[in-house]
């Protein structure tokens, strides 16, 4: 009995080493920035589909060295036949199509790149006004007027073109749904927008279904199925210690009416129009005061070009006559 006991302890150790080591191989593919999926989220469903597709091993008495028998008490039969087709998913499936689709919508990954890029040429221009650099004052210049001129050019091909315009942001609203648990900044932020316009999903509170948690197909075996983010819910303005999360349960299978006495049912582009309608002066405002600093800098930054070349001519010009005292 003993012996077995140990054989035992020494199977549940390398079960486990194994689980950690496929959990590690496909943590990235999961979650794709290491805040989400296996990594950040140890205890949602993908973890538990995970650790029950590899196989929790166990040893029964009278089983000899070697052989290894599954325990039906460490298995759940309701979630078992999914197990393994979800398993093969992860494993089979590729990461970088994964990886692009997540970078896609991570706004850490975009304010980083725009971090990135926003010092890169402000450092060219604070070096190049400092060492009167002609090179970095003209790619300081050019930057701040290809980033204007883009600017510029959204804004009116926006303007022209707004069905098209809209049916972008629309499909990046469900693209963002269809990731909202892989990455948990872009959760915060979806969590957020709804929270401040009081509204779900992009265009009705039903676009959660494209989520594989929220999916309310009869072979979702989430427990998730047919619901929304807790962010949806209408919630009082009486203080509440505890947060019920679970507030969305359900409401993609009742009628509009019935989900609308418990969570937002407008889409949030619908939302986001209809404030950027009312707030047209404020949009103004905020445009002309992300233009004006550009055009200052790039104004000055050729000004200073021009003085620098002028300095140049001229110590150039001194130095031709100085040589030659009779001119």
């Amino acid at each position: 009995m003993e012996s077995v006991q140990r054989v035992n302890a020494g199977v549940n150790a390398r079960s486990l080493a194994s689980l950690l080591e496929l959990r590690q191989r496909n943590a990235f593919w999961f979650g794709c920035c290491c805040s989400g999926g296996l990594a950040g989220r140890p205890n949602s469903l993908n973890y538990y589909f995970l650790y029950r597709g590899a196989g929790s091993t166990q040893i029964s008495p009278g089983t000899q060295r070697g052989q290894y028998q599954e325990d039906p008490a460490q298995i759940n039969p309701w979630l078992y036949p999914q197990n393994r087709l979800i398993g093969c998913h992860v494993l089979f499936s590729s990461p970088t199509e994964t990886a692009l689709a997540c970078l896609a919508v991570d706004p850490a990954m975009m304010l980083l790149v725009v971090g990135v890029l926003m010092f890169i040429i402000t450092f060219c221009g604070c070096v190049g006004s400092l060492r009167e650099n002609i090179c970095l004052l003209q790619f300081f210049c050019i930057s701040l007027t290809v980033i204007f001129m883009l600017q510029l050019a959204a804004g009116v091909l926006g303007f022209i073109f707004s069905d098209k315009a809209r049916g972008k942001v629309t499909e990046l609203v469900n693209n963002a749904i269809v990731h909202y648990r892989d990455d948990i900044d872009l959760q915060n932020l979806i969590d957020f927008g709804q929270k401040e316009f009081g509204c779900c999903g992009a265009v009705s509170y039903t676009d959660w279904s494209m989520n594989m948690y929220f999916n309310c197909t009869a072979k979702n075996p989430s427990l998730e199925r047919c619901a929304v983010p807790f962010s949806c819910c209408i919630t009082t303005q009486e203080k509440v210690e505890v947060i019920n999360t679970m507030c969305g349960q359900g409401v993609q299978v009742v009628e509009y009416i019935e989900a609308g006495d418990v969570i937002h049912t407008n889409g949030c582009i619908d939302k986001v129009v209809d404030w950027i309608h009312s707030n047209l002066f404020l949009m103004g405002g905020i445009a002309v005061g992300l233009a004006i600093p550009q055009l200052v800098g790039i104004l000055l930054s050729q000004i200073l070009i021009n003085q620098i070349k002028d300095q140049i001519e001229l110590q150039n010009y001194n130095n031709k006559h100085r040589a030659d005292p009779w001119r």
